[in-house]
């Protein structure tokens, strides 16, 4: 079997597209290059689930980039995947055929299942490898994942339609920030992972992390504001609720921490995890350094 010195993962997003190379030594994959670009692909979805023209082509440009970094590499050293909005996108074929001649490498459109999986990898190859009893979080563009694992080995997996981009759109689409709009928003997320509640009840985990943007987006805001760092917790959702709530509109919001490219989805992002907090029993959610890309990352040094 051929053990490569290199290898790169690329996550097509509902909100960014991300690509991580980097070389394996002694079994350990250190980062060389980084790239993430804002496409937002998944507000490029109309009302009849196609991707727009001025999407795809966003897309496109992006992968374009995104190819000229892979130059010299072999198939066998690059995995792309892509989740929620080209899962839903009827038109995705039309997406992906360019986009794939442009990236130059396979795009796999992954299950919700298997992006939970990968979520879970990556999280926890960044944390000691012991029997602590772990719930993972991902808010994504338009789909979360929840997941329950111990160790490294992932055992309960959900992904649900609903995400920071999908919720801004529905409740928060005028930029308009009220007390109403969140408790709609709210009670919708209660209601979409209602069913699953039973597996993901508060004695089956001992601790629960939070991955990918909306909670590092929440948690950069808190931390800039004299939150501690590391977590999220009940508190602080509730401030930050506030803050939003006083600004009215996204315009007005003046937070420190606060990224442009996160300014038109905090609002959706915000109402989802509030919602999970409520439904799921959370007190405090850890902020974790990993998600889907370094689980492709792992996935792939355990094929080595």
């Amino acid at each position: 079997m051929q053990h490569n010195k290199r290898l790169a993962a690329i996550d097509l997003g509902s909100n960014s597209f991300r690509l991580e190379l980097g070389r394996i030594e002694h079994g350990q994959f250190y980062r060389s290059h980084y790239l993430k670009e804002t496409v937002r692909q998944g507000n490029g979805l109309d009302d009849q689930g196609h991707l727009t023209l001025q999407a795809m082509q966003l897309g496109w440009d992006c992968l374009t980039r995104f190819g000229e970094q892979l130059t010299g590499f072999n198939a066998c050293e690059v995995r792309a995947v892509a989740t929620q909005t080209l899962r839903e996108a009827q038109n995705r074929e039309a997406f992906l055929e360019p986009a794939t001649e442009r990236l130059g490498f396979p795009i796999e459109v992954i299950s919700g299942e298997e992006e939970a999986r990968l979520i879970y990898l990556g999280v926890a190859q960044a944390l000691p490898n012991n029997n602590e009893r772990r719930m993972v979080i991902d808010i994504g563009g338009r789909s979360t994942e929840l997941i329950l694992g111990q160790g490294r080995n992932p055992q309960r997996l959900a992904s649900f339609h609903l995400g920071s981009i999908a919720w801004s759109m529905r409740y928060f689409a005028d930029g308009e920030f009220s007390a109403h709009g969140f408790q709609n928003a709210e009670h919708a997320t209660r209601l979409v992972v209602a069913n699953a509640l039973p597996n993901f009840t508060p004695d089956l985990w001992d601790v629960a992390y939070g991955s990918a943007g909306t909670v590092n987006a929440v948690a950069d805001v808190l931390v800039a504001c004299g939150w501690p760092a590391g977590s999220v917790t009940q508190e602080g959702l509730d401030w930050l609720l506030g803050q939003l709530l006083a600004a009215q509109t996204i315009d007005r919001v003046q937070l420190p921490g606060l990224r442009d490219d996160r300014r038109p989805i905090i609002g959706g992002g915000l109402s989802v995890l509030r919602g999970l907090f409520g439904s799921l029993g959370i007190c405090r959610l850890e902020q974790a350094t990993g998600g889907l890309r370094h689980g492709l990352l792992q996935d792939m040094l355990q094929h080595q």
